[in-house]
């Protein structure tokens, strides 16, 4: 028998199996609360409720967790800084807020990055870049150092800055060459730093779980699902935590396939639709694969060159806050602690929602909603002394809006506290679908009665009468039918972007957004008649996470489909850690040098070095032997154990000139690695 253990991390929940690998089924399976003041608490919960004797004889543990794409889609992170090389700020004023790069106080600007045509650039001006960054460089946690043509050059300059200043800062500091071959440098940039912004989100993390399996004997090697689906070893990931950043939906692909195998072990067409606490995640498996992002991911603000299988994450989940708009409501993609379970925690907050009803009071601010202290930072340095006071009072117990402005001897409407928000150190509690779910008597984990008081103060706001049952149970169902609708639209605009292709380069208009919309509310009522506007697919629709059951049948139904939810569909991210396996690619590029008298030799270009060959088959000969070594590198930096098979694709790119005259691009060589991490 041989076991692997699998967790899963996610915003409201953790997850944990042990995996038979011979048998390939789960043999037990746990869930318990993520605690984000203390991720090893959840942890702890979840692996404790698992046979003990098999823990301690798994051969790996495979993790995942979305604290990264939570992190990315609702614009939290560590203190991280960005040195560029050889561009300056007014590019990025122009176009990086289009890459993720809003603030340009994260960035630091300088020379020295040599040219397009791989010319090895002149040695930076290192002793005054250090001077220059030295306070800029105080409060950050992580650095990121990108150089504008390190593609070209073998990445000299990066290097050169990189040494210096790991010589001088006690903080993980990553080049944008480490991780990227892209030519785009203001996207190598973007995932550079949303790199160093990830650093401490993924260290806290992989601390959490050392700790647990210190606590419970477990002695398993670690790895953790990458945005591909593949592995990486623990060491690597906390360099490049930018690799996960896709890292729990990938594990949701990998686990969907697997739960939902037709009956002779294939793995059938699917749409698989995983709905957790902050994100739903949407991806496509065609002909047994999972269909690949085209380019890099993008999620949140961020675009950046990270290779992963395609996923569309949205915020929508069992957390999501739903607020009052005028006469309306909305759903939005904040994830707040739904007030069921914080009441759950803290009785006491019953009575402020009961005293705010009483009060018949209607307001266009949630002030029904609770900040709570998630991390304690009074004793320590770049907090303003308001922000530490607004923790310190935290500290004993959640505050309603009101009194959270009272305790920052404001009011509601200058209240700032978003700094503290957008760093995980203090969290909203609201009324979600979760508190929804407990009213409609589909979840009953936490505290009914709490949820029931946020929804009736919603309602008044909104204008309804919040006396009357029959009202509270319409509005209950509204938000349902708005989850339904919000998944419906989402599906089918994958689906259209995924078939046309200049939907996906353009977007979906407006005007067909609204017709989606539109037919959603037709079926509903159950029109139809002499024109419909239909959406139809042949793939199953597959659902994975804990409250998907409640939702997606009606949106398989609409689409004219099956739906699916497996066994063991609430820990399918779980399963989809431990079944994973490592792959590690490495690309290098064959460039033609053009000259007037005709090509006059080739460049071969890795992260690594810029070389030059005289012909063109010896170029690609040494492209394919130097992907291979960086590939198989890689793959044993990433934890693969024993036999690597190795796969090998050419690309050639060609134009053409005047007079129909084809022209020679180059070729990109790919170079991946494949192998387990056990034996």
């Amino acid at each position: 028998m041989r076991l692997g253990i699998g967790i899963d991390t996610g915003g409201t929940y953790t997850d944990a199996v042990i995996y038979d690998f011979k048998e390939k089924k789960v043999l037990s399976s746990a869930k318990a609360l993520t605690t984000k003041e203390n991720l090893s608490i959840g942890i702890n919960g979840a692996l404790r409720a698992l046979d003990h004797s098999l823990l301690v004889k798994a051969e790996v543990a495979a993790l995942s967790t979305t604290l990264a794409t939570n992190a990315c889609v609702e614009g939290k992170g560590g203190r991280a800084k960005l040195i560029f090389i050889g561009l300056d700020g007014s590019t990025l004023e122009r176009v990086g807020s289009s890459y993720g790069l809003t603030s340009l106080d994260e960035l630091f600007f300088c020379g020295g990055s040599g040219s397009y045509d791989g010319k090895i650039p002149p040695k930076p001006d290192l002793e005054s870049i250090l001077r220059d960054t030295k306070d800029w460089l105080s409060d950050a946690e992580g650095l990121g150092i990108v150089e504008l043509y390190a593609m070209n050059n073998g990445a000299v300059a990066e290097r050169e800055v990189k040494k210096l200043f790991s010589q001088v800062y006690d903080i993980p500091i990553v080049c944008g060459s480490e991780l990227f071959t892209g030519l785009n440098s203001v996207q190598r940039g973007s995932g550079t730093l949303l790199n160093a912004k990830l650093v401490p989100i993924i260290k806290d993390f992989l601390n959490a779980i050392k700790l647990s399996f210190n606590e419970l004997g477990i002695k398993a090697p670690i790895v953790i699902v990458r945005s591909d689906g593949s592995l990486m070893s623990e060491e690597f990931s906390k360099l490049r935590p930018v690799e996960t950043v896709l890292c729990g939906p990938a594990a949701s692909i990998l686990g969907g396939m697997e739960l939902s195998k037709n009956s002779d072990g294939t793995i059938r067409d699917s749409i698989i639709v995983d709905m957790g606490g902050t994100t739903t995640d949407i991806s496509l498996v065609k002909n047994s694969r999972p269909v690949r992002a085209r380019d890099g991911i993008s999620i949140g603000n961020w675009k950046t060159f990270v290779k992963g299988v395609f996923i569309d994450t949205f915020g929508l989940g069992g957390d999501s806050a739903v607020r009052h708009e005028g006469p309306g409501f909305k759903i939005e993609k904040d994830r707040v602690i739904p007030l069921s379970l914080l009441a759950k925690q803290y009785p006491q907050i019953k009575l402020k929602l009961n005293e705010l009803l009483l009060s018949n009071l209607h307001h266009s601010k949630p002030i029904h909603e609770f900040y709570t202290l998630v991390k304690d930072i009074t004793d320590k340095q770049g907090w303003t002394e308001e922000e530490k006071n607004f923790c310190r009072a935290l500290m004993k117990g959640p505050l309603m809006l009101r009194e959270a402005a009272e305790a920052l001897n404001t009011d509601i409407y200058r209240m700032d506290v978003r700094r503290l928000e957008a760093e995980g150190i203090v969290l909203r509690a609201g009324l979600t679908p979760t508190d929804i779910m407990h009213i409609k008597g589909d979840f009953n984990a936490y505290d009914r009665e709490a949820a029931v008081l946020a929804a009736r103060f919603v309602l008044r706001c909104r204008g309804g009468d919040d006396l009357k049952p029959l009202e509270v149970e319409r509005f209950c169902d509204e938000i349902y039918n708005r989850v339904k609708k919000t998944l419906y639209r989402n599906i089918v605009r994958i689906l259209l972007q995924d078939k046309y292709p200049s939907l996906r380069r353009n977007g979906i208009s407006s005007q067909l957004d609204e017709l989606i919309s539109l037919r959603w509310d037709e079926i509903q009522a159950g029109e139809g008649g002499f024109f419909a506007n239909e959406y139809k697919t042949t793939a199953a629709l597959v659902g994975i996470g804990a409250p998907i059951h409640i939702f997606l049948p009606d949106v398989a139904k609409a689409l004219g489909t099956i739906c699916i939810i497996p066994e063991n569909a609430g820990v399918a991210n779980a399963v989809g850690a431990v079944v994973g396996n490592i792959a590690a690619s490495a690309e290098v590029e064959v460039r033609p040098n053009h000259t007037p008298a005709g090509i006059k030799g080739f460049f071969v270009s890795s992260s690594e070095e810029n070389l030059y060959v005289d012909l063109r088959e010896d170029a690609v000969k040494l492209a394919r032997e130097k992907a291979t070594a960086l590939a198989l590198a890689e793959a044993r930096e990433r934890g693969v154990m024993g036999d690597i098979k190795v796969e090998i694709e050419e690309e050639n790119f060609i134009g053409q000139a005047k007079r129909e005259q084809i022209v020679d691009l180059g070729t990109k060589v790919t170079a991946t690695a494949l192998g387990g991490a056990v034996l």
